[in-house]
């Protein structure tokens, strides 16, 4: 007669496992948005470091709430307001964490002369004429490329059609875009500030199946969205601009900082929308 084997420590790890992964999901939906979430567990440099893996998940997250706050809209109000109304739940959702980034880069890059001076003016909590106008810039080319595809991808659509293509978009966007700014972290040096500053904590490193985790997930909701012929090219145009982003940070700092992640986030999200308005102007 064979021994009987008691599963029990099978099941209780297999557990404990799915528990370390809802609270790395929670850590990242704490870290990017303004949703307050119960953590249990000590939260690590670590663990933040292993919570990157889900900040793509978090961008599909608040491109749903995005959609959805421009159906809501768009049932009793033009589709332009209701697309302001989509960009603004966002910005609420994140606390203006990304667009935060982007204009402390700009006003750091700006007025900076020396990697020390760059680095100093990001930390300033106040914004300047750099900053300002670069995210009036990007938050006014965002708001009409939105526009625009959903005025030249569907013009004859009903309500609940459009919102069906502003869904997909929304959704495309705020993912790939955080895919590529967190993978900024595998192959780029942190430049370190000083603990007096405004910066908040930051992932720091990216493991080998945070990085698997983070790609699959992107490639999830590219299939769901995209057909092929469309979906290579986008990849082709995110990819020039990850090595742009990279290139332009090593030069100026030799490295990156959280803003400059948050910057490439911006970046990126607008490139996805462009991207995708020039394959629709020209058929493919």
């Amino acid at each position: 007669m064979l021994p009987e084997f008691d599963e029990q420590p099978s099941n209780v790890s297999k557990q404990g496992q799915l528990a370390e992964q809802w609270q790395l999901l929670l850590l990242a939906t704490s870290f990017f948005t303004r949703i307050p979430v119960n953590i249990s567990a000590e939260v690590s440099a670590n663990m933040l470091n292993e919570a990157s893996r889900y900040f793509a998940l978090v961008g599909v997250f608040i491109g749903l709430s995005s959609a959805c706050a421009f159906y809501l809209c768009a049932m009793f109000m033009p589709a332009e307001v209701a697309l302001l109304v989509a960009m603004a739940t966002s910005v609420l959702l994140t606390g203006a964490f990304h667009e935060d980034g982007w204009a402390d880069v700009w006003d750091g890059f700006g007025g900076g002369w020396t990697v020390e001076n760059k680095l100093n003016i990001m930390k300033d909590s106040r914004l300047g004429t750099y900053g300002a106008a670069a995210l009036f810039f990007i938050l006014m080319i965002k708001y009409q490329a939105l526009l625009a595809l959903i005025q030249q991808t569907m013009p004859n659509a009903d309500v609940l059609n459009e919102t069906l293509s502003v869904l997909s978009i929304l959704v495309l966007g705020h993912c790939l875009s955080r895919v590529l700014a967190t993978s900024l972290i595998a192959d780029m040096p942190y430049v370190s500030e000083d603990a007096t500053s405004k910066v908040k904590p930051l992932a720091q490193a990216l493991s080998n199946n945070s990085y698997l985790t983070l790609l699959a997930t992107g490639t999830v909701i590219i299939l769901l969205t995209l057909s092929f012929s469309v979906a290579w090219k986008l990849v082709v145009i995110l990819l020039l601009t990850r090595w742009c982003l990279k290139r332009w940070f090593t030069q100026q700092l030799g490295g990156y900082t959280g803003d400059c992640l948050g910057a490439a986030q911006q970046l990126s999200e607008v490139v996805i929308y462009i991207t995708l308005l020039s394959l629709t102007s020209v058929g493919i």
